[in-house]
């Protein structure tokens, strides 16, 4: 999904934060490693891929050591855009990907109130937290 702005962040895949941070949520969860040592940026394979794509693939490493996922919790910080208006669609996504249903996939908008670089809009940054279970 792409959302207007004037600006944009830089990565090597995408830079969709939320993204890479629930993947390495998942991955850390069922002690797999960090998105670094599945998707090295040294990689030429992972230059601009899409995240959601990374997001699937730790799935189903987690699902491959008989895990699943019941649920996850986010948080994008930002000072802008504001992404209130896209919440509902940002979750469908990440849903899909993650293989649950709407209600299992919470997202929340934070500012730094103007403080570091996330505050002084030089960067954004995305928390999540993801509950496994053995089935």
């Amino acid at each position: 999904m792409t959302i207007p702005a004037e600006f944009g962040l830089e990565g090597h895949s995408d830079a969709d934060v939320l993204a890479h941070a629930i993947t390495d949520a998942i991955l850390g969860a069922a002690a797999l490693g960090d998105i670094g040592a599945h998707f090295p940026d040294s990689d030429p394979r992972w230059r601009d891929a899409g995240s959601l794509r990374f997001l699937k693939h730790a799935r189903e490493l987690a699902e491959a050591k008989g895990w699943r996922i019941v649920n996850a919790d986010s948080t994008v910080i930002l000072e802008r855009p504001k992404l209130k208006d896209y919440r509902e669609s940002i979750r469908a996504s990440l849903a899909a990907a993650l293989g649950l249903e709407l209600e299992s996939v919470s997202l929340k908008f934070k500012t730094a109130e103007r403080v570091g670089p996330v505050g002084e809009g030089l960067s954004a940054e995305a928390q999540a937290i993801v509950l496994l279970a053995r089935p």
